[in-house]
């Protein structure tokens, strides 16, 4: 019988403290670091798969406010599981102007501990739970939203990081 999964009993990032240092693949297969972002503040938001419906209304709005959040100081990088050529079509079919970082082997998603089970069409899989967390310019974790709905949750993250 398999064990169900539980959330960290000590969760690695935490609002108010530092997010330990990363390093990630990004699109086009070269690294994309925390510590580099020094000084600016980071929009990172997890999604499940590159082209879905759910995702793509939420990569599209992040998308549509790109502008603002570069006036309040914000990059915008968004997270999957997905590999780097499928979100290489991701960006390309949506015109996406941010770094999508592949996460395949999950360490990303384990730091923000954003792995969950699910059910889908019936059957229990692990995915990655719709998550989002904004990075402050001094590295520390100024918020996070879990369990979110992809549709306008990109312009209430915008709204954080301008009063930030």
């Amino acid at each position: 019988m398999a064990k169900a999964p539980t959330r960290n009993a000590t969760p690695k990032v935490i609002v108010g403290k530092k997010v330990p240092d990363f390093t990630a693949t990004d699109t086009d297969g070269g690294s994309w670091r925390l510590k580099d972002q020094a000084g600016s503040k980071v929009a990172l938001f997890f999604y499940p798969k590159d082209m879905t419906s759910g995702c793509t209304v939420e990569a599209q709005q992040f998308q549509a406010l790109l502008g603002a959040f570069k006036r309040a100081g914000t990059t915008v990088v968004g997270v999957s599981r997905d590999s780097c050529a499928s979100h290489r079509k991701f960006i390309d079919k949506e015109g996406l102007k941010y770094a999508l970082l592949s996460d395949a082997d999950e360490a990303l998603c384990t730091l923000f501990d954003v792995i969950r089970e699910k059910n889908m069409y019936g059957k229990k899989v692990m995915g990655i739970e719709r998550s989002t967390f904004l990075i402050g310019a001094d590295g520390k974790l100024l918020a996070e939203w879990r369990k979110l709905k992809a549709d306008g949750h990109a312009a209430e993250v915008l709204a954080a990081a301008k009063a930030s």
